[in-house]
């Protein structure tokens, strides 16, 4: 099956993002197969409705708790393979975090509204920030341009005019419209929000290519067979939510993770009925001598 998909992926879409070029500078012009009906929502695994979390890491379809209970309940965590980075670049960016920041409401209502007509996890905007800087007039030396970083040839397949003075990658609304169907596509080939935002710097080709050779498809092992610009692109994104949400959420964890996750909460849930429901008859039996 991940040779099939493999073959395919070199086929239809090796590089066919590269919307931030990688190092090499390297792209290429091949079209890919768009008949995936990107409009449709993606599955609810994807976005776990509910499954947000505060700034403690507390997922917020937790009712009220107690001191007792908010002390064991199950917490999303930083993974400690991308803890550093996080803290160093927090700390080294915070010029440019808050100059960012200052700017970032009326391209955020827009990517906010774009995401959720979309059923996309609102907090996968912080990409355009590693982006573009939210930059809508950027252009890159290798060809990427406006807010997402499209390169012209998915900016076509994904339904943008690039041609001659037109250029509707640099329209906010419609760029991100071609964003979130390439975000679509690309987590239906992944299921994995960390997987969907390396695809998204390198292309789904090398994704597959790393899943390959490290045999597995966890984000924080395949990574050393990706190239630096994306293990950094997807850290950055990581940064950039951390700074903005104070927080993780889906769009942080790998698949396991999340997984996991929300195995744990259930699992949590389940015994404080349990908890409950013993403390109820402990009362009754209380009450009836």
């Amino acid at each position: 099956m991940l040779k099939r998909k493999l073959s395919k992926a070199f086929l239809i879409a090796f590089s066919f993002l590269c919307m931030a070029a990688t190092s090499g500078g390297k792209t290429v012009s091949e079209r890919f197969d768009t008949s995936i009906n990107c409009d449709t929502t993606l599955q609810q695994e994807a976005t776990v409705p509910g499954h947000s979390f505060d700034s403690t890491g507390l997922c917020t379809c937790l009712p009220a708790l107690t001191d007792s209970q908010l002390s064991v309940a199950p917490k999303i965590e930083l993974n400690k393979h991308v803890r550093d980075f996080v803290l160093h670049y927090l700390k080294q960016e915070s010029f440019f975090l808050e100059k960012i920041k200052a700017k970032s409401d009326p391209y955020f209502d827009i990517i906010d509204s774009v995401f959720t007509k979309f059923d996309l996890p609102i907090e996968l905007k912080y990409l355009a920030v590693i982006e573009s800087k939210l930059n809508n007039n950027i252009s890159s030396p290798a060809g990427a341009a406006g807010l997402w970083q499209i390169m012209p040839v998915p900016a076509r397949q994904f339904g943008l005019i690039v041609k001659g003075k037109v250029d509707e990658r640099k329209h906010c609304y419609k760029s991100t419209v071609a964003a979130a169907k390439c975000l679509i596509y690309l987590h239906n080939m992944f299921d994995d929000w960390l997987l969907t935002l390396a695809a998204y710097n390198s292309g789904p080709g090398r994704v597959l290519s790393a899943i390959k050779k490290s045999g597995t498809r966890n984000f924080w092992v395949l990574q050393n067979f990706l190239p630096e610009e994306t293990r950094k692109h997807v850290k950055k994104f990581i940064a950039m939510h951390y700074y903005f949400e104070g927080k993780g959420s889906l769009t942080t964890l790998t698949k396991t993770e999340t997984q996991a996750h929300i195995k744990a909460v259930a699992s949590f849930m389940e015994k404080q009925k349990e908890l409950l429901a013993d403390t109820a008859i402990t009362q009754a039996e209380v009450v009836n001598r």
